[in-house]
């Protein structure tokens, strides 16, 4: 009787476990956003609040979703930043601007192309016309200079790195000298070209995605990395200039699954 309890008790055990990595990876990692601040303003005159949005695979509309939108309302963030791989069909454009549609329309965006935009023929006019009507810039090698809050700012928006054409030097043809230059760069990967290639071109900032954190990791380990991954994997890289960061994004592609790799946003101070 008591091996037959013990036998009970481990298959019980072993049951509860994989439902809860079930739980945990179909459900809790993929819909309970983990928010993530960091405040690398050098100065306390005038910051800049930017969130970053990475990686939504946009489906369709769903509760968390409009969770998300809430939250960036209620932030009131200076700038928006969608960095890539935010549809992967021309029929999901639709479903984004039904999402975009719930974000303050007043919060300036920009946005740039991941590999999925490439990999799912995405009729890229229609995409940005899309963002167009929401406030929003889609930027394919080219720069915007803008001002906020007495402060110049460019943003610099990279193509991607994997299924597009990536041109730092076209992207920054130009540019005149600001207070902040933020890169927007789906593949992390391209960090080591943008470093070479940058010259006198001072980078505050590079906002990557593309790697979801791994979205399948063993104890911090991650076995699979998209191409275009490069040496990331997820958060801040500063051992060197630029210092980059790596959000873990909020959607999943191939398998419909997070495991060690919580969604994400990320909210700047600058």
């Amino acid at each position: 009787m008591k091996n037959v309890s013990r036998r009970k008790f481990i298959k019980r055990g072993l049951l509860a476990s994989f439902g809860f990595v079930l739980l945990d990876s179909l459900w809790f990692e993929k819909y309970v956003i983990d928010w993530n601040y960091f405040d690398i303003a050098t100065s306390k005159k005038n910051p800049i609040k930017v969130i970053q949005i990475s990686d939504l695979h946009f489906d369709q509309l769903r509760y968390f979703h409009t969770s998300i939108a809430k939250k960036i309302n209620a932030a009131k963030p200076d700038l928006l930043c969608i960095t890539g791989d935010a549809v992967d069909t021309t029929s999901k454009i639709k479903q984004l601007h039904q999402f975009l549609q719930l974000i303050d329309h007043s919060i300036k965006k920009y946005a740039i192309t991941g590999n999925w935009e490439y990999w799912g023929n995405v009729n890229l006019t229609e995409l940005k016309s899309m963002y167009a009507d929401n406030n929003c810039e889609l930027l394919i090698n080219e720069h915007r200079t803008i001002s906020i809050n007495n402060r110049d700012i460019s943003i610099i928006g990279i193509d991607d790195f994997v299924g597009g054409q990536a041109d730092f030097k076209k992207a920054t043809e130009q540019l005149t000298e600001t207070d902040t230059n933020i890169v927007l760069s789906h593949c992390p990967a391209y960090r080591d070209i943008i470093k070479a290639q940058k010259g006198d071109v001072p980078i505050d900032l590079i906002l990557s995605g593309h790697t979801h954190g791994g979205q399948i990791t063993f104890l911090g380990f991650a076995p699979f990395k998209p191409q275009g991954s490069g040496k990331y994997i997820k958060g801040w890289y500063k051992e060197a200039d630029p210092k980059m960061y790596v959000s873990k994004g909020i959607g999943t592609s191939i398998l419909p699954i997070r495991f060690g790799a919580r969604a994400e946003m990320v909210i700047l101070k600058i």
